[in-house]
Protein backbone atom coordinates (compact mmCIF):
# COMPACT_ATOMS: atom_id res chain seq x y z
CA UNK A 1 0.00 0.00 0.00
CA UNK A 2 1.25 3.06 -1.13
CA UNK A 3 -0.02 7.11 -0.92
CA UNK A 4 -2.04 8.64 -3.13
CA UNK A 5 -4.35 11.10 -3.93
CA UNK A 6 -8.02 11.44 -4.09
CA UNK A 7 -10.87 13.53 -4.43
CA UNK A 8 -12.78 12.18 -1.42
CA UNK A 9 -11.37 9.76 1.82
CA UNK A 10 -13.90 7.86 3.78
CA UNK A 11 -12.83 7.01 6.82
CA UNK A 12 -14.98 4.20 7.90
CA UNK A 13 -17.03 1.41 6.15
CA UNK A 14 -20.23 1.40 8.04
CA UNK A 15 -23.84 2.62 6.64
CA UNK A 16 -23.09 6.34 6.99
CA UNK A 17 -19.34 5.51 5.44
CA UNK A 18 -20.50 3.73 2.62
CA UNK A 19 -23.38 5.87 1.96
CA UNK A 20 -20.79 9.00 1.63
CA UNK A 21 -18.69 6.75 -0.74
CA UNK A 22 -21.42 6.18 -3.12
CA UNK A 23 -22.89 9.85 -3.06
CA UNK A 24 -19.22 11.13 -3.63
CA UNK A 25 -18.83 8.70 -6.36
CA UNK A 26 -22.06 9.68 -7.86
CA UNK A 27 -20.86 13.21 -8.24
CA UNK A 28 -17.72 12.28 -10.07
CA UNK A 29 -15.34 12.28 -7.27
CA UNK A 30 -12.68 9.24 -7.03
CA UNK A 31 -12.72 7.59 -3.65
CA UNK A 32 -10.72 6.08 -1.65
CA UNK A 33 -12.89 3.87 1.43
CA UNK A 34 -10.72 3.24 4.66
CA UNK A 35 -11.65 0.26 6.56
CA UNK A 36 -9.53 -0.58 10.55
CA UNK A 37 -11.27 -3.89 10.28
CA UNK A 38 -9.58 -6.38 7.88
CA UNK A 39 -12.34 -7.58 5.35
CA UNK A 40 -13.67 -10.89 7.77
CA UNK A 41 -14.78 -7.92 10.34
CA UNK A 42 -15.69 -5.22 7.93
CA UNK A 43 -18.88 -2.99 8.35
CA UNK A 44 -18.61 -1.09 11.69
CA UNK A 45 -21.29 -0.88 13.89
CA UNK A 46 -24.11 -1.32 11.70
CA UNK A 47 -23.27 -4.83 10.63
CA UNK A 48 -24.47 -5.56 14.10
CA UNK A 49 -27.25 -3.67 14.25
CA UNK A 50 -31.21 -4.71 13.58
CA UNK A 51 -31.48 -2.53 10.46
CA UNK A 52 -34.34 -0.25 11.20
CA UNK A 53 -34.13 3.30 9.70
CA UNK A 54 -36.46 5.60 11.47
CA UNK A 55 -38.41 7.77 8.11
CA UNK A 56 -41.41 9.90 7.82
CA UNK A 57 -43.80 8.97 6.48
CA UNK A 58 -48.11 8.48 5.77
CA UNK A 59 -48.58 4.93 6.37
CA UNK A 60 -48.72 1.73 4.20
CA UNK A 61 -48.93 3.97 0.95
CA UNK A 62 -45.63 5.30 1.49
CA UNK A 63 -44.19 2.47 2.98
CA UNK A 64 -44.66 -0.13 0.22
CA UNK A 65 -42.89 1.42 -2.43
CA UNK A 66 -39.72 0.96 -0.90
CA UNK A 67 -40.11 -2.41 -0.16
CA UNK A 68 -38.26 -5.14 -2.30
CA UNK A 69 -40.48 -7.06 -4.26
CA UNK A 70 -41.83 -10.77 -2.55
CA UNK A 71 -41.01 -9.17 0.54
CA UNK A 72 -44.08 -7.12 1.33
CA UNK A 73 -45.27 -10.35 3.84
CA UNK A 74 -49.21 -10.98 4.43
CA UNK A 75 -50.70 -7.82 4.69
CA UNK A 76 -54.35 -8.04 5.74
CA UNK A 77 -53.16 -8.66 9.61
CA UNK A 78 -51.04 -5.71 9.29
CA UNK A 79 -51.63 -2.22 10.22
CA UNK A 80 -49.31 1.15 10.98
CA UNK A 81 -50.20 4.34 11.52
CA UNK A 82 -48.49 7.31 9.78
CA UNK A 83 -45.70 9.08 11.17
CA UNK A 84 -45.34 12.40 10.33
CA UNK A 85 -42.74 15.29 9.84
CA UNK A 86 -44.05 16.58 13.19
CA UNK A 87 -44.42 13.23 15.31
CA UNK A 88 -41.24 12.83 14.02
CA UNK A 89 -39.00 15.62 15.30
CA UNK A 90 -41.07 15.71 18.78
CA UNK A 91 -39.94 12.23 19.32
CA UNK A 92 -35.97 13.28 18.53
CA UNK A 93 -36.77 16.72 20.60
CA UNK A 94 -38.41 14.90 23.44
CA UNK A 95 -36.52 12.17 23.79
CA UNK A 96 -33.04 14.16 24.20
CA UNK A 97 -34.91 16.58 26.42
CA UNK A 98 -35.26 19.29 23.50
CA UNK A 99 -31.42 19.42 23.73
CA UNK A 100 -30.63 18.63 20.12
CA UNK A 101 -29.30 21.05 17.43
CA UNK A 102 -32.47 21.49 16.07
CA UNK A 103 -31.39 22.34 12.57
CA UNK A 104 -29.57 19.37 12.21
CA UNK A 105 -32.50 16.84 13.73
CA UNK A 106 -34.87 19.11 11.38
CA UNK A 107 -32.26 18.21 8.41
CA UNK A 108 -32.36 14.56 9.44
CA UNK A 109 -35.97 14.21 9.18
CA UNK A 110 -36.74 16.25 5.98
CA UNK A 111 -34.63 13.68 4.21
CA UNK A 112 -35.32 10.19 6.16
CA UNK A 113 -37.65 9.30 3.31
CA UNK A 114 -36.13 10.78 0.35
CA UNK A 115 -32.54 9.11 1.25
CA UNK A 116 -34.30 5.61 1.66
CA UNK A 117 -35.44 6.06 -1.70
CA UNK A 118 -31.97 6.84 -2.91
CA UNK A 119 -30.52 3.57 -0.81
CA UNK A 120 -33.10 1.68 -2.76
CA UNK A 121 -31.96 2.97 -5.98
CA UNK A 122 -28.32 1.88 -4.83
CA UNK A 123 -29.43 -1.63 -3.64
CA UNK A 124 -30.47 -1.55 -0.74
CA UNK A 125 -33.40 -4.25 -0.07
CA UNK A 126 -35.98 -2.98 2.49
CA UNK A 127 -39.07 -4.57 4.07
CA UNK A 128 -41.34 -4.09 6.71
CA UNK A 129 -40.26 -4.38 10.18
CA UNK A 130 -43.35 -7.50 10.90
CA UNK A 131 -41.76 -9.73 13.47
CA UNK A 132 -39.08 -8.09 15.51
CA UNK A 133 -40.72 -7.34 18.59
CA UNK A 134 -43.31 -9.88 18.48
CA UNK A 135 -43.78 -13.20 16.35
CA UNK A 136 -46.66 -13.00 14.39
CA UNK A 137 -47.24 -16.49 14.35
CA UNK A 138 -47.96 -16.44 18.22
CA UNK A 139 -50.75 -13.66 18.04
CA UNK A 140 -54.60 -14.66 17.62
CA UNK A 141 -55.96 -15.65 14.67
CA UNK A 142 -58.08 -12.62 14.75
CA UNK A 143 -55.13 -10.29 16.27
CA UNK A 144 -54.01 -7.27 13.87
CA UNK A 145 -50.11 -6.89 14.10
CA UNK A 146 -49.38 -3.44 14.73
CA UNK A 147 -46.11 -2.18 13.33
CA UNK A 148 -44.61 0.66 15.35
CA UNK A 149 -45.08 3.85 12.93
CA UNK A 150 -41.49 5.07 13.56
CA UNK A 151 -40.01 1.45 13.46
CA UNK A 152 -41.83 0.23 10.56
CA UNK A 153 -39.00 -0.07 7.81
CA UNK A 154 -35.83 -2.12 7.97
CA UNK A 155 -33.15 -3.38 5.34
CA UNK A 156 -33.52 -6.97 4.66
CA UNK A 157 -31.43 -9.63 6.98
CA UNK A 158 -30.75 -6.14 9.35
CA UNK A 159 -27.35 -4.85 9.82
CA UNK A 160 -25.83 -8.12 7.99
CA UNK A 161 -27.78 -7.49 5.01
CA UNK A 162 -27.61 -3.66 4.69
CA UNK A 163 -23.98 -3.72 4.59
CA UNK A 164 -23.93 -6.18 2.36
CA UNK A 165 -25.90 -4.29 -0.35
CA UNK A 166 -24.10 -1.21 0.51
CA UNK A 167 -20.60 -2.87 -0.03
CA UNK A 168 -22.05 -4.52 -3.48
CA UNK A 169 -23.10 -1.35 -4.40
CA UNK A 170 -19.28 -0.01 -3.66
CA UNK A 171 -17.53 -2.75 -5.31
CA UNK A 172 -19.88 -2.26 -8.41
CA UNK A 173 -19.06 0.98 -8.90
CA UNK A 174 -14.81 0.62 -8.45
CA UNK A 175 -14.95 2.12 -5.33
CA UNK A 176 -11.08 1.88 -3.70
CA UNK A 177 -11.66 0.07 -0.41
CA UNK A 178 -8.20 -0.30 1.79
CA UNK A 179 -9.00 -3.17 4.47
CA UNK A 180 -6.77 -3.47 7.76
CA UNK A 181 -6.11 -0.08 7.22
CA UNK A 182 -6.49 2.22 10.14
CA UNK A 183 -6.60 6.09 10.26
CA UNK A 184 -4.36 7.26 12.44
CA UNK A 185 -4.52 10.92 12.25
CA UNK A 186 -4.61 14.27 9.66
CA UNK A 187 -2.31 16.00 7.16
CA UNK A 188 -2.89 19.83 7.91
CA UNK A 189 -2.22 23.28 6.52
CA UNK A 190 -3.59 25.22 9.26
CA UNK A 191 -7.36 24.32 9.94
CA UNK A 192 -7.29 23.04 6.59
CA UNK A 193 -7.56 19.35 6.45
CA UNK A 194 -5.70 17.77 3.00
CA UNK A 195 -5.74 14.19 3.75
CA UNK A 196 -5.12 11.25 6.31
CA UNK A 197 -2.34 9.26 7.79
CA UNK A 198 -3.05 5.79 7.61
CA UNK A 199 -1.01 3.62 10.04
CA UNK A 200 0.47 0.13 8.85
CA UNK A 201 2.53 -2.62 10.30
CA UNK A 202 6.03 -1.17 9.15
CA UNK A 203 5.03 2.24 8.03
CA UNK A 204 2.58 5.37 7.92
CA UNK A 205 1.11 5.86 4.27
CA UNK A 206 -0.05 9.82 3.47
CA UNK A 207 -2.95 9.83 1.39
CA UNK A 208 -4.39 13.22 0.06
CA UNK A 209 -7.77 14.71 -0.43
CA UNK A 210 -11.03 15.96 1.18
CA UNK A 211 -11.73 13.76 4.43
CA UNK A 212 -15.44 12.12 5.43
CA UNK A 213 -14.84 10.99 9.20
CA UNK A 214 -17.53 8.25 9.48
CA UNK A 215 -15.35 5.64 11.85
CA UNK A 216 -17.75 5.88 14.63
CA UNK A 217 -17.57 7.02 18.59
CA UNK A 218 -15.61 6.12 21.12
CA UNK A 219 -17.88 2.91 22.86
CA UNK A 220 -15.00 0.59 22.18
CA UNK A 221 -12.77 2.22 24.45
CA UNK A 222 -12.62 1.25 28.18
CA UNK A 223 -10.43 4.13 28.93
CA UNK A 224 -12.25 6.98 26.87
CA UNK A 225 -15.59 5.25 28.20
CA UNK A 226 -14.34 6.25 32.09
CA UNK A 227 -13.19 9.49 31.19
CA UNK A 228 -16.10 10.62 29.49
CA UNK A 229 -19.11 8.38 30.66
CA UNK A 230 -17.92 7.89 34.29
CA UNK A 231 -17.38 5.21 36.74
CA UNK A 232 -18.36 1.82 36.27
CA UNK A 233 -18.51 2.13 32.21
CA UNK A 234 -15.27 0.60 31.51
CA UNK A 235 -16.39 -2.63 32.37
CA UNK A 236 -19.48 -2.76 30.02
CA UNK A 237 -20.30 -5.16 27.39
CA UNK A 238 -20.34 -3.49 23.49
CA UNK A 239 -23.07 -4.79 21.04
CA UNK A 240 -21.22 -3.65 18.38
CA UNK A 241 -17.55 -3.66 16.66
CA UNK A 242 -13.99 -3.28 18.89
CA UNK A 243 -12.84 -1.08 16.54
CA UNK A 244 -14.70 2.07 17.23
CA UNK A 245 -11.70 3.27 19.15
CA UNK A 246 -12.37 6.77 18.79
CA UNK A 247 -8.96 7.61 17.44
CA UNK A 248 -10.08 10.09 14.55
CA UNK A 249 -12.58 11.75 16.98
CA UNK A 250 -9.51 12.34 19.26
CA UNK A 251 -7.41 13.59 16.63
CA UNK A 252 -10.17 15.69 14.98
CA UNK A 253 -10.33 17.54 18.47
CA UNK A 254 -6.89 17.89 18.46
CA UNK A 255 -6.83 19.70 15.34
CA UNK A 256 -9.12 22.35 16.11
CA UNK A 257 -12.48 20.18 15.31
CA UNK A 258 -15.05 21.88 17.86
CA UNK A 259 -16.81 19.16 20.50
CA UNK A 260 -20.86 18.92 20.34
CA UNK A 261 -23.28 17.13 22.18
CA UNK A 262 -23.85 14.81 25.04
CA UNK A 263 -20.76 13.47 26.24
CA UNK A 264 -21.66 12.12 29.16
CA UNK A 265 -24.49 10.21 27.68
CA UNK A 266 -24.57 6.76 25.52
CA UNK A 267 -26.93 4.76 23.79
CA UNK A 268 -26.82 1.87 26.30
CA UNK A 269 -29.56 -1.04 26.02
CA UNK A 270 -30.37 -4.43 27.86
CA UNK A 271 -28.31 -6.90 27.13
CA UNK A 272 -28.35 -11.05 27.98
CA UNK A 273 -25.79 -11.27 31.03
CA UNK A 274 -23.88 -13.83 29.04
CA UNK A 275 -23.68 -11.99 26.45
CA UNK A 276 -19.41 -11.59 25.02
CA UNK A 277 -17.64 -8.87 26.02
CA UNK A 278 -17.89 -7.33 22.74
CA UNK A 279 -19.95 -7.57 19.14
CA UNK A 280 -20.12 -11.46 17.77
CA UNK A 281 -20.86 -11.58 14.17
CA UNK A 282 -21.98 -14.81 14.63
CA UNK A 283 -24.79 -13.28 17.02
CA UNK A 284 -24.93 -9.99 16.16
CA UNK A 285 -27.60 -8.43 18.05
CA UNK A 286 -29.42 -11.29 18.72
CA UNK A 287 -29.03 -10.95 22.46
CA UNK A 288 -30.69 -7.87 23.62
CA UNK A 289 -33.43 -8.10 25.60
CA UNK A 290 -36.25 -5.10 24.81
CA UNK A 291 -39.82 -6.69 25.92
CA UNK A 292 -39.41 -5.30 29.57
CA UNK A 293 -42.71 -3.77 28.75
CA UNK A 294 -44.46 -6.90 29.46
CA UNK A 295 -43.03 -7.84 32.73
CA UNK A 296 -41.53 -6.13 35.29
CA UNK A 297 -37.47 -5.46 36.21
CA UNK A 298 -35.80 -5.27 39.23
CA UNK A 299 -32.24 -5.73 40.24
CA UNK A 300 -30.28 -8.34 42.62
CA UNK A 301 -32.01 -6.77 45.42
CA UNK A 302 -35.42 -7.91 44.30
CA UNK A 303 -36.36 -3.99 43.46
CA UNK A 304 -38.03 -2.98 40.53
CA UNK A 305 -36.29 0.55 39.66
CA UNK A 306 -37.30 1.49 36.38
CA UNK A 307 -41.25 2.25 35.04
CA UNK A 308 -41.43 -0.33 32.12
CA UNK A 309 -43.91 0.52 30.58
CA UNK A 310 -42.98 4.18 30.36
CA UNK A 311 -43.57 4.52 26.47
CA UNK A 312 -43.56 2.14 23.33
CA UNK A 313 -39.84 0.23 23.65
CA UNK A 314 -38.24 2.25 20.87
CA UNK A 315 -38.45 5.23 22.84
CA UNK A 316 -37.27 4.02 25.80
CA UNK A 317 -34.65 0.63 25.34
CA UNK A 318 -31.98 3.10 24.42
CA UNK A 319 -31.67 4.49 28.10
CA UNK A 320 -32.61 1.53 30.00
CA UNK A 321 -29.09 -0.16 29.75
CA UNK A 322 -27.77 2.65 31.62
CA UNK A 323 -30.44 2.24 34.70
CA UNK A 324 -29.39 -1.43 34.59
CA UNK A 325 -25.67 -0.05 34.77
CA UNK A 326 -26.67 1.56 37.36
CA UNK A 327 -28.08 -1.14 39.76
CA UNK A 328 -25.87 -3.24 42.32
CA UNK A 329 -23.30 -5.44 39.86
CA UNK A 330 -24.97 -3.91 36.87
CA UNK A 331 -27.07 -6.88 36.82
CA UNK A 332 -31.20 -6.73 36.62
CA UNK A 333 -33.60 -9.78 36.03
CA UNK A 334 -37.16 -9.16 33.62
CA UNK A 335 -39.50 -11.09 34.95
CA UNK A 336 -42.70 -12.70 32.99
CA UNK A 337 -45.57 -15.03 33.77
CA UNK A 338 -47.57 -16.87 30.93
CA UNK A 339 -49.92 -14.49 30.54
CA UNK A 340 -47.62 -12.04 28.30
CA UNK A 341 -44.49 -14.70 28.10
CA UNK A 342 -45.74 -15.28 24.03
CA UNK A 343 -45.29 -11.58 23.21
CA UNK A 344 -41.10 -11.83 23.85
CA UNK A 345 -39.36 -11.31 21.02
CA UNK A 346 -37.68 -14.08 18.95
CA UNK A 347 -34.16 -13.02 19.54
CA UNK A 348 -35.30 -14.38 23.63
CA UNK A 349 -34.64 -17.97 22.05
CA UNK A 350 -30.88 -17.03 21.87
CA UNK A 351 -31.15 -16.82 26.45
CA UNK A 352 -31.20 -19.24 28.81
CA UNK A 353 -33.97 -18.47 31.03
CA UNK A 354 -34.78 -18.98 34.48
CA UNK A 355 -37.91 -21.04 35.51
CA UNK A 356 -39.77 -21.45 38.60
CA UNK A 357 -43.29 -22.29 39.86
CA UNK A 358 -43.34 -19.22 42.31
CA UNK A 359 -42.09 -16.19 42.91
CA UNK A 360 -40.13 -17.96 45.94
CA UNK A 361 -38.72 -20.08 44.00
CA UNK A 362 -37.60 -18.00 41.48
CA UNK A 363 -35.75 -15.86 44.01
CA UNK A 364 -34.24 -18.98 45.63
CA UNK A 365 -32.64 -19.60 41.74
CA UNK A 366 -31.48 -16.23 40.76
CA UNK A 367 -29.73 -15.47 44.27
CA UNK A 368 -32.59 -12.70 44.96
CA UNK A 369 -33.86 -12.65 48.67
CA UNK A 370 -36.80 -14.65 48.28
CA UNK A 371 -39.06 -12.26 50.79
CA UNK A 372 -38.19 -8.83 49.08
CA UNK A 373 -38.94 -10.09 45.64
CA UNK A 374 -42.68 -11.41 46.86
CA UNK A 375 -42.53 -8.26 48.39
CA UNK A 376 -42.29 -6.35 45.39
CA UNK A 377 -44.21 -8.87 43.35
CA UNK A 378 -47.27 -8.71 45.64
CA UNK A 379 -46.88 -4.58 46.00
CA UNK A 380 -47.29 -3.97 41.93
CA UNK A 381 -50.16 -6.84 41.87
CA UNK A 382 -51.94 -5.42 44.12
CA UNK A 383 -51.53 -1.73 42.23
CA UNK A 384 -52.51 -2.80 38.55
CA UNK A 385 -55.36 -1.39 37.40
CA UNK A 386 -58.43 -2.37 35.42
CA UNK A 387 -58.26 -1.92 31.82
CA UNK A 388 -57.87 -3.72 28.25
CA UNK A 389 -54.62 -4.82 27.86
CA UNK A 390 -53.12 -3.96 24.11
CA UNK A 391 -49.43 -4.76 23.29
CA UNK A 392 -49.27 -2.52 20.76
CA UNK A 393 -50.32 0.94 21.78
CA UNK A 394 -50.16 2.65 25.05
CA UNK A 395 -53.07 1.22 26.64
CA UNK A 396 -53.02 3.29 29.91
CA UNK A 397 -53.17 0.14 31.90
CA UNK A 398 -51.54 1.38 34.69
CA UNK A 399 -50.62 1.22 38.41
CA UNK A 400 -51.37 4.96 39.34
CA UNK A 401 -49.34 6.29 42.09
CA UNK A 402 -49.07 3.89 44.67
CA UNK A 403 -45.72 2.57 43.18
CA UNK A 404 -42.20 4.47 42.76
CA UNK A 405 -41.68 3.91 40.22
CA UNK A 406 -45.03 3.20 38.49
CA UNK A 407 -45.88 0.89 35.43
CA UNK A 408 -47.35 3.12 33.17
CA UNK A 409 -48.72 1.02 30.40
CA UNK A 410 -49.17 -2.59 29.96
CA UNK A 411 -49.63 -3.47 33.96
CA UNK A 412 -50.68 -6.83 34.39
CA UNK A 413 -50.30 -9.03 37.36
CA UNK A 414 -47.59 -11.02 37.35
CA UNK A 415 -49.74 -14.26 38.45
CA UNK A 416 -49.85 -16.94 35.81
CA UNK A 417 -46.80 -19.95 36.74
CA UNK A 418 -44.66 -21.06 35.74
CA UNK A 419 -42.83 -17.64 36.14
CA UNK A 420 -39.79 -16.83 33.36
CA UNK A 421 -36.87 -14.44 34.38
CA UNK A 422 -34.05 -13.85 31.42
CA UNK A 423 -31.23 -12.31 33.83
CA UNK A 424 -29.46 -8.81 31.86
CA UNK A 425 -26.90 -6.29 32.06
CA UNK A 426 -25.76 -3.14 29.97
CA UNK A 427 -24.81 -3.38 26.25
CA UNK A 428 -23.41 0.03 24.86
CA UNK A 429 -24.10 0.74 21.65
CA UNK A 430 -22.58 4.00 20.58
CA UNK A 431 -21.74 7.18 22.46
CA UNK A 432 -23.57 10.68 21.59
CA UNK A 433 -20.61 13.09 22.33
CA UNK A 434 -18.97 13.91 19.12
CA UNK A 435 -17.76 16.66 16.47
CA UNK A 436 -19.92 19.29 16.02
CA UNK A 437 -21.08 19.91 12.18
CA UNK A 438 -23.19 21.81 9.93
CA UNK A 439 -26.02 21.25 7.68
CA UNK A 440 -23.79 20.73 5.12
CA UNK A 441 -21.61 17.67 6.90
CA UNK A 442 -18.53 20.24 7.68
CA UNK A 443 -17.04 19.67 10.76
CA UNK A 444 -17.19 23.31 12.64
CA UNK A 445 -13.52 24.00 14.62
CA UNK A 446 -13.78 25.70 17.97
CA UNK A 447 -14.52 29.19 16.25
CA UNK A 448 -17.35 27.55 14.81
CA UNK A 449 -15.95 27.94 11.56
CA UNK A 450 -16.20 25.30 8.87
CA UNK A 451 -12.71 22.97 8.21
CA UNK A 452 -12.00 22.85 4.84
CA UNK A 453 -11.49 19.35 3.63
CA UNK A 454 -13.26 18.05 6.80
CA UNK A 455 -16.72 16.46 6.68
CA UNK A 456 -18.34 14.07 9.29
CA UNK A 457 -21.50 11.84 9.30
CA UNK A 458 -22.78 9.08 11.71
CA UNK A 459 -21.96 8.40 15.22
CA UNK A 460 -18.83 10.46 15.19
CA UNK A 461 -21.26 13.49 14.76
CA UNK A 462 -22.81 15.42 18.32
CA UNK A 463 -25.68 17.63 18.71
CA UNK A 464 -28.17 15.05 17.82
CA UNK A 465 -29.08 12.62 20.80
CA UNK A 466 -28.82 13.72 24.64
CA UNK A 467 -30.26 11.22 27.46
CA UNK A 468 -32.07 8.93 25.07
CA UNK A 469 -32.64 7.92 21.79
CA UNK A 470 -36.16 6.76 19.02
CA UNK A 471 -34.72 3.64 17.81
CA UNK A 472 -33.61 3.70 14.25
CA UNK A 473 -32.80 7.47 14.28
CA UNK A 474 -29.01 6.43 14.51
CA UNK A 475 -28.74 4.55 11.39
CA UNK A 476 -30.76 7.07 9.56
CA UNK A 477 -29.09 10.10 10.77
CA UNK A 478 -25.74 8.44 9.55
CA UNK A 479 -27.24 7.87 5.93
CA UNK A 480 -28.81 11.08 5.86
CA UNK A 481 -25.65 12.93 6.40
CA UNK A 482 -23.23 10.26 4.63
CA UNK A 483 -25.19 11.50 1.80
CA UNK A 484 -24.45 15.13 2.37
CA UNK A 485 -20.88 14.79 3.33
CA UNK A 486 -19.88 12.56 0.14
CA UNK A 487 -21.75 15.40 -1.66
CA UNK A 488 -20.28 18.23 -0.15
CA UNK A 489 -16.68 16.70 -0.29
CA UNK A 490 -17.28 15.69 -4.10
CA UNK A 491 -18.22 19.23 -5.01
CA UNK A 492 -15.78 21.02 -3.20
CA UNK A 493 -13.25 18.52 -4.69
CA UNK A 494 -14.32 19.69 -8.10
CA UNK A 495 -14.63 23.56 -7.24
CA UNK A 496 -17.85 23.50 -6.49
CA UNK A 497 -20.12 25.30 -3.62
CA UNK A 498 -21.37 22.82 -0.46
CA UNK A 499 -24.78 24.67 -1.57
CA UNK A 500 -24.48 23.50 -4.87
CA UNK A 501 -24.02 19.49 -3.05
CA UNK A 502 -26.88 19.73 -0.54
CA UNK A 503 -29.29 21.47 -2.97
CA UNK A 504 -28.22 17.98 -5.41
CA UNK A 505 -29.30 15.84 -2.37
CA UNK A 506 -32.80 17.89 -1.29
CA UNK A 507 -34.07 18.12 -4.79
Amino acid sequence: MTGSDFDVIVVGAGNAALVAALAAHDRGARVLVLEAAGFEERGGNSRFSGGIFRIAHHGLPDLLPLVAKGHTQDLTRVSVDPYPREQYLGDLMTTSANLSDRALVQALVDESYGTVEWMRDHGVAWELAIGKLVDPGKLGPDETYVLPPGGALRSIHEGVGLVACLFRAVEDAGIDIWYDAPAQGFLTAGSTVTGVRVRQRDAMVDVRGNVVLASGGFEANPEMRRRYLGGGWDLVKVRGTRFNMGTMLREALEIGGQPAGHWGGCHAVPLDVNAPPVGDLARTDKTSRYSYPYGILVNVDGARFVDEGENQVWLTYAKTGEAIRAQPRATAFQIFDQRTLHLLEPRYSTGDPVQAGTIRELAEVLGIPPRKLEQTVDAYNAAVGDGEFDPFRLDGLSTGESLNPPKSNWATPIDRPPFVAYPVTCGITFTYGGLKIDERAQVLDTEGVPMPGLYATGEITGGFFFHNYPAGSGLMRGAVFGRIAGESAAAAAIGETPEAAVSAVTE
